[in-house]
């Protein structure tokens, strides 16, 4: 091979596409034109999501061929159909983990680490964020590299990585919207930050239940979503993960749902207990959630802002760990914040805390929920109540487990 090919966006996205359904759909594989087109312009898992048209697939497809890096074959199935099969990983020498991250790469552009095992889950099992950067600085070491370290700018935890395939990475230095790291909030351990959730909400319990235990009078919106999940219930055991002062809980609860609350502060259950004796709250971590005592499974989970603190990486595994007790045909509820930040706090009124507040992407909670195996997927996005003093963007998803 003598230099690296040069792909533009286009280029880039059939590739990319292709590299990705290759692994993940192995049985429909090589793809059709149509299947290419779909794979192209999927909403999830691309950036920026384009709308190509049969045209430009078709176009694109045979540059590439004309380059050696696509082959245009055809499959007897019944009657004869044109697919297509990528070779850039054949041009390239690719090992299946350099394959994944340029996979990735190709797809979403400059990344960090963290993201980048995330994004890579379903294409190569990587050990951790540790040996993606392994990979990624031996795919930097090669005599032509085809990766590159980005410096890292004011506002990000990490540095990204970009392919040196297409953009000049000073192209992509100035792109206006900065990557986030949502994984670098378990940089020194999942267990460090979780005992760091513990020890902040302990010291707050009592000041944090003033200002929330009746934030419900002025979110319609929220209480229009509750009031589904009591109809949904019909008097089925329902769970809160994540229940704080149990105002959540309690509002279930008295509007006929059988409810209970659990949370990982011992103090936020003292709280939830004294405010609403009637009601259940126990200690409890959501990533070990149980079925309930009196029924086979929980006709409704709600992890109402207990998801805030989790890596992206984390959402999968705590996603099934809330399906799996589950009734079938019962609802997982998610309330999260939704943005570009991992946002650090220090102090919560008067009080020392250490804390930090993942902003998710919709697209990646979505596309989580339906790997997970629900259907019949709802999510809504709302914007900040300013007269409440809210900053961020409220992400709601609502999905069920098969019947």
């Amino acid at each position: 091979m003598s230099g690296l090919p040069v792909l533009d966006a286009e280029d880039q996205r059939v590739l990319g596409s292709l590299m990705e359904k290759q692994t993940t759909v192995p049985a429909s594989y090589p793809l059709t034109a149509n299947a290419l087109r779909t794979a192209c312009n999927q909403t999830s898992n691309r950036d920026p999501v384009v709308d190509y048209d049969q045209g430009t697939i078709e176009r694109v497809a045979r540059s590439l061929r004309d380059r050696e890096l696509l082959r245009i074959v055809w499959v007897d199935t019944g009657r004869r159909t044109l697919k297509y099969h990528q070779i850039l990983d054949e041009r390239l020498g690719l090992e299946q983990d350099e394959r994944a991250l340029l996979a990735v790469l190709l797809l979403r552009g400059a990344q960090a680490p963290g993201e980048l095992k995330t994004r890579t889950e379903r294409l190569h099992p990587f050990a951790d964020r540790a040996d993606v950067e392994a990979c990624l600085r031996r795919m930097a070491e090669r005599p032509e590299p085809l990766v590159r370290e980005l410096e890292r700018r004011a506002g990000q935890h990490d540095h990204r990585w970009i392919h040196l395939l297409g953009p000049l990475p000073e192209e992509v230095a100035q792109l206006a919207t900065p990557a986030v790291d949502r994984d670098a909030v378990i940089a020194d351990g999942a267990d460090v930050r979780d005992a760091k959730v513990r020890t902040a909400y302990d010291a707050v319990a009592s000041t944090y239940a003033e200002h929330l235990v009746d934030e419900l009078d002025g979110l319609p919106f929220e209480t229009w979503l509750l009031d589904r999940v009591v109809a949904q219930a019909a008097g089925r055991p329902v769970v809160e993960v994540g229940s704080g002062p149990g105002h959540i809980t309690a509002y279930l609860a008295d509007h006929g749902a059988d409810a209970r609350g659990i949370d990982y502060s011992p103090e936020m259950v003292a709280e939830a207990r004294r405010r609403f004796p009637d009601q259940s709250f126990e200690i409890g971590d959501l990533r070990r959630l149980g079925r309930p005592p009196t029924s086979s499974g929980w006709a409704a989970v709600l992890a109402w802002y207990s998801l805030i603190h989790l890596a992206a990486a984390e959402l999968p595994d705590a996603l099934a760990a809330l399906i799996r007790p589950l009734d079938p045909g019962g609802w997982l509820v998610l309330g999260l914040h939704a943005g570009d930040q991992v946002r650090h706090v220090d102090e919560f009124h008067g009080h020392e805390i250490d804390l930090d507040y993942v902003q998710h992407d919709p697209a990646f909670v979505v596309a989580t929920a339906e790997s997970a195996g629900l259907v019949d997927v709802e999510w809504y996005l709302r914007g900040p109540i300013t007269s409440r003093q809210e900053t961020t963007q409220r992400l709601y998803v609502i999905a069920r487990t098969p019947a």
